[in-house]
């Protein structure tokens, strides 16, 4: 039986802090839950943006676009005992393979319903300090709204150990233009498109090629003049039309520099007149509410020292993160972070000592710059997502990642590589169902246990 039961603080009641605080009770522990909004779901709580109020270039609660789908399959998406399965069919149920931002919201939901997690959750409770106590406790201050009335109040209270799962969209990156800060034009980061309506009749410079970008670059070019997409690893020399639906959409390489007259002017030289630039260029990873006694930092997005992209050397297992890791399968690898820290804390999974913990780190940062790899992509797995998620599920003895679930998320890579914004669909059609069929097979066994807490 685990040796201790701790009362934890988890830090958002996104994915990753639904998950973690599930993984925590059912490992003995008591979590508590504070979540800033009034609900679960983290970042996918759709919400409008009025961009007359806020700054179109900070962050927000919310980064969903309207037309926002999964660019992975729900059945490869959905936690590992709880199927991401599609809803009864109504008129406002969404059962494509690749969803809307709604649906997983339903079913983010329907997960915490399931679980009695909703309890566990302060809403509108923001945290504003987290410091480490001389007893390896940890002092937690937050702000809460006061019932009936729109003051809030600080309070403090004292946790045995803190699981941070704020996530990644915290703050906004924008890309680092010679004279932007003359150029007369609009600017925006993803986080605050919302449609394209706006963008009629404009010429829009999309900064960056990744899903938000390529998807935001489709989804105006219905109603804009043009569309120009920065693809940041592309040779100087490119100007490509991007292929689809569209005529109207060009590939270029890195912006070189804006002018004031309006002028947007390309490495090769090429020009347009821009009426509009989206940054479509991420998020910096950010925990302002951790002080130096946290002993990590964030440097050029590498949050460390960490290992396994979870534990502080210094002050483990009493302090952790679940979810820094990009290009993954999000909820499956949150499952598994979250079940090996429940079990660390618990005293059934043992880690190395901090030397040992610390050595490790360093020799994974040498091998990172030994690559070339930069330092602001420290914890993009890639290639190494499965070998990281087995090596979690060894020491949690809990099954390896479903070999149809990693068959799934690579065929959805590599499609969206091959066929661009037209990928999603083509998997309502039939395509891949050899995959499915794998998955449903494994879900009959899953939803028996899916449904008790």
């Amino acid at each position: 039986m685990p040796s201790r039961s701790l009362r934890v603080a988890v830090i958002g009641a996104g994915a990753a802090g639904l998950v973690a605080a599930r993984e925590l009770r059912r490992e003995g522990h008591a979590p508590v839950v504070f979540e800033r909004t009034d609900g679960v779901g983290g970042t996918w709580v759709y919400e409008d943006a009025d961009a007359a109020s806020t700054d179109p270039l900070r962050s927000r609660r919310s980064n969903l676009y309207a037309s926002l789908r999964t660019n992975l399959p729900r059945e490869c998406m959905g936690f590992l005992d709880f199927p991401f399965a599609a809803a009864a069919a109504g008129p406002n149920d969404d059962a494509r393979r690749f969803p809307g931002h709604a649906e997983v919201l339903r079913y983010l939901r329907e997960f915490a319903r399931r679980f009695d997690l909703l309890g566990l959750v302060r809403f509108q409770t923001e945290v504003v300090r987290v410091s480490r106590e001389a007893s390896e406790s940890w002092r937690v201050r937050y702000s809460k709204k006061v019932a009936g009335s729109e003051k809030r109040e600080t309070e403090e209270e004292v946790f045995d150990a803190v699981v941070v799962c704020n996530g990644h969209y915290y703050q906004t990156r924008v890309a680092d233009i010679a004279g932007l800060e003359a150029w007369p034009g609009k600017q925006l980061h993803s986080n605050s498109y919302r449609v394209p309506e706006p963008f009629r009749g404009q010429v829009a410079v999309v900064i960056g090629c990744s899903v938000s970008g390529i998807d935001i670059s489709r989804d105006i070019a219905g109603v804009a003049k043009e569309v120009h997409v920065v693809d940041r690893s592309a040779p100087a020399a490119t100007r490509e039309r991007l292929p689809g639906h569209h005529t109207n959409v060009w590939i270029h390489s890195m912006v070189d520099r804006a002018e004031q007259d309006g002028s947007v002017v390309f490495q090769d030289g090429s020009r347009v007149k821009a009426d509009v630039i989206i940054h479509c260029t991420g998020y910096k990873y950010s925990f302002p509410f951790l002080g130096d006694d946290s002993t990590i930092s964030v440097d050029d997005n590498r949050v460390g020292p960490l290992y396994k992209h979870v534990f502080p050397p210094r002050v483990a297992p009493r302090l952790s993160f679940i979810g820094l890791p990009l290009r993954v399968i999000p909820f499956a690898l949150f499952e598994l972070q979250s079940n090996w820290v429940a079990g660390v804390l618990s005293g059934r999974i043992e880690l190395p000592s901090e030397e040992e913990m610390t050595r490790e780190v360093m020799a994974f940062y040498s091998d990172l710059d030994a690559c070339g790899w930069p330092r602001r992509y420290t914890h993009v797995l890639g290639d190494f997502e499965f070998k990281y998620e087995e090596w979690l599920a060894g020491q949690c003895r809990r099954e390896k990642i479903e070999e149809w679930r990693k068959e799934m998320y690579a065929a959805a890579v590599k499609d969206n590589m091959d066929h661009h914004g037209s990928y999603r669909d083509m998997w309502d059609d039939g395509y891949r169902d050899h995959l499915l069929v794998q998955a449903n097979r494994d879900f009959a066994l899953y939803f028996p246990a899916a449904l008790q807490p």
